[in-house]
């Protein structure tokens, strides 16, 4: 039986990866807030050497999962981050996974966010308070966070350094602020908000699809919306290129600008959220 070795593991990584930069991979614990979205980065941050995760959703596998998030079939029923933990573990087995079969929330979200070094954040939109008490404690901790969403044949991730004064609750303030003075404080009218300011920079396939999804919702219906492997690919390799930037020392667009790629139109850009 192979003995797991992490430098013959990481051994090809050589050349696009420093020893120095490896080494932060290494040892940095990293928490994934939502693990539906999140389990492409996941699985792609456990291949480039990551082995310290901490990881909370409180949803198990669906079938319709599957056409785009990193589960198998045999995955089916199973919660999400006890699906993840195993995953990880079979790529490497010296990993240190803690798995919590539980969603995020203002009760959680400091403790959660205290014991790690960076985070990375798919938690569904809907939750709102939960969104804002993951980015309000990283900005009070000082930790460095990243956000992403699936944007059709493309991807969107936003980092947010440490430090940097300009967290989502601050970025979302004007956004939560006119939602509760026109007396719809929920998830589709803050969402709709963000989206129409940026809608005129991504496709319009994906507009269509996002005001579907928030037309049927704004009674409280709940609805998956239309989303497709291309996508969920692209956040995990956007998403854990940035990380490695971040901790090479590398100059990173951060918030509010939001880094876009659409393979649909083959570019790749910044936009910004806020304006």
């Amino acid at each position: 039986m192979a003995t797991f070795q992490y430098d013959e593991f990481v051994k090809r990584n050589s050349g696009y990866i420093a020893a120095a930069t490896q080494d932060q991979i290494r040892t940095k614990r990293i928490l994934f807030a939502g693990c539906g979205l999140g389990s492409g980065p996941v699985i792609c941050a456990a291949r480039s050497g990551f082995q310290n995760f901490v990881l909370i959703d409180g949803d198990v596998v669906d079938a319709h999962n599957l056409n785009r998030q990193f589960f198998d079939f045999e995955d089916v029923g199973m919660p999400k981050v006890e699906s993840l933990k195993k995953h990880i573990l079979r790529i490497n087995p010296e990993a240190q996974v803690e798995a919590h079969v539980a969603m995020l929330d203002a009760d959680n979200a400091a403790e959660l966010v205290a014991k790690v070094d960076l985070i990375f954040d798919t938690i569904d939109f809907v939750d709102l308070s939960a969104v804002l008490a993951l980015h309000g404690n990283a900005a009070a901790l000082a930790k460095p966070i990243f956000t992403a969403m699936n944007i059709g044949f493309g991807a969107g991730v936003l980092y947010f350094p440490p430090n940097a004064g300009n967290s989502l609750p601050a970025i979302l303030q004007k956004d939560v602020e006119a939602a509760a003075a026109a007396g719809n404080l929920s998830y589709t009218e803050v969402f709709g908000r963000v989206m129409a300011r940026i809608g005129a920079h991504l496709d319009s396939q994906v507009m269509e699809e996002v005001s579907k999804a928030l037309t049927i919702m704004e009674d409280g219906t709940v609805c998956p919306a239309s989303q497709i492997a291309v996508g969920s690919f692209s956040v995990a390799a956007l998403a854990v290129a940035m990380m490695h930037d971040m901790l090479a020392g590398m100059d990173v667009p951060s918030a509010p600008n939001m880094v876009v790629h659409s393979f649909r139109n083959h570019v790749t850009k910044l936009i910004n959220i806020a304006a």
